[in-house]
C-alpha cells in the first residue's frame, strides 16, 4: 500500500529464531552477494521475483577483478639489509592503457592497474638439503634473493548473462537458499590479461632486473577468487536495466538503499572500498534530508 519496506526480518545465527525490525529507511550493505541474494528472497505479491525486480535485472551483471596475471623476476643487491628490510613497501602502478593518444589499445577497452612489491626469501627454500638435520637452525636464518612482483588486477565489463541464482533445493543451515554462480571474464578480460602480462614483463626489464619471467595463473582464473565481487542490483536512470537509481535506492522502493557494490556498473581496476564508502555516506546525507523534508 505504500510502496515502501517496513522492516528487516532475521534469523538468529545460533537460535535460529527469526525476529523483524521496523524502519523508515533501510540501508542494505551486506556485501554484494549477499545482498543480491536478500533483494531475490525479498518477495511478495509486489515482487514476485524480488524486491524491484521487476524487469529481470536482479542479480544480472556480476564482475569482480580479474588478476594473477604479471610478471615476477630477481633482484640484485640489498644484500646488507639482513635484520631490517626483508619486505620493502607495496608499489602500485596506476592505470595507463586506454587514457588516449600512444596509450590506446584495439586490443581491448578500459585497462589495469599493478599491485606489487618486493620480497626476500629463506636460502632453504631453494636448497632441498636444508629442509632438515643440524644445518635447519642455521639456514632458515640467512636470508635468500631479492624478488619482486608486479600483479595485475583488470577492470571487468558488465555481462547480463553473468548472474547468480537462488537455489531453494538446497538450503543452508538456517534454511535458507543457497547462491548458484554462472558467470566468467569474456574476450575483453582475456585480451587485456595478454597485456597485463607483456607490459610487465617490460617494465620489469627496463628497471634491470634478471631472470623476469611473465605469468598468467590459468587455475586461478574465476570471478570471486579476486574478492572484489560487484554488480548484481546495479545503478542507473531506467528500472528497466537497474535496479537503483542516481542516489542509490529501489527504483520501486525509495526507501531501501543499496550502497555496496551490488551497485557497481562497472568494475574500474583500483581497490573499490573506498568507492562504496563514499557512494555510503552521500546516500545516507541524500536519506536524512528525504527523512527532514517529510517531517516538516
Amino acid at each position: 500500500k505504500t510502496q515502501k519496506a517496513t522492516g528487516v526480518k532475521i534469523i538468529d545465527a545460533k537460535t535460529k529464531q527469526k525476529k523483524e525490525y521496523k524502519a523508515k529507511v533501510i540501508f542494505l550493505c551486506a556485501s554484494a552477494m549477499a545482498t543480491n541474494a536478500i533483494l531475490l528472497q525479498s518477495k511478495s505479491s509486489r515482487f514476485p521475483n524480488g524486491l524491484g525486480n521487476d524487469y529481470d535485472q536482479l542479480g544480472r551483471n556480476l564482475m569482480d577483478h580479474h588478476f594473477w596475471v604479471g610478471a615476477t623476476a630477481i633482484a640484485d643487491g640489498f644484500e646488507n639489509k639482513y635484520y631490517k628490510g626483508r619486505r620493502a613497501n607495496g608499489i602500485y602502478i596506476p592505470r595507463f592503457r586506454n587514457l588516449g593518444g600512444s596509450t590506446d589499445t584495439k586490443q581491448f577497452i578500459r585497462g589495469y592497474g599493478y599491485q606489487g612489491g618486493a620480497t626476500r626469501t629463506s636460502i632453504s627454500d631453494m636448497v632441498a638439503e636444508l629442509k632438515y638435520g643440524p644445518q635447519l637452525k642455521e639456514a632458515i636464518l640467512k636470508p635468500g634473493q631479492w624478488k619482486v612482483d608486479l600483479l595485475g588486477f583488470g577492470e571487468t565489463l558488465p555481462n547480463r548473462n553473468n548472474r547468480m541464482y537462488l537455489n531453494y533445493d538446497k538450503r543452508d543451515n538456517w534454511g535458507l537458499p543457497t547462491i548458484t554462480f554462472d558467470a566468467d571474464f569474456g574476450e575483453n578480460e582475456l585480451a587485456m590479461r595478454k597485456d597485463m602480462k607483456q607490459q610487465a614483463e617490460n617494465m620489469l626489464k627496463a628497471a634491470g632486473f634478471k631472470e623476469v619471467k611473465g605469468y598468467d595463473m590459468k587455475d586461478k582464473r574465476a570471478m570471486g577468487l579476486g574478492i572484489h565481487e560487484m554488480g548484481g542490483a546495479r545503478m542507473g536512470y531506467d528500472p528497466k536495466t537497474s535496479i537503483v537509481n542516481q542516489y542509490n535506492q529501489v527504483h520501486t522502493c525509495k526507501n531501501v538503499y543499496v550502497t555496496d557494490g551490488a551497485f557497481m556498473t562497472s568494475s574500474g581496476c583500483q581497490n573499490p572500498s573506498l568507492t562504496y564508502m563514499a557512494f555510503t555516506a552521500r546516500a545516507a546525507n541524500h536519506a536524512a534530508k528525504q527523512l527532514k523534508t517529510k517531517q516538516s
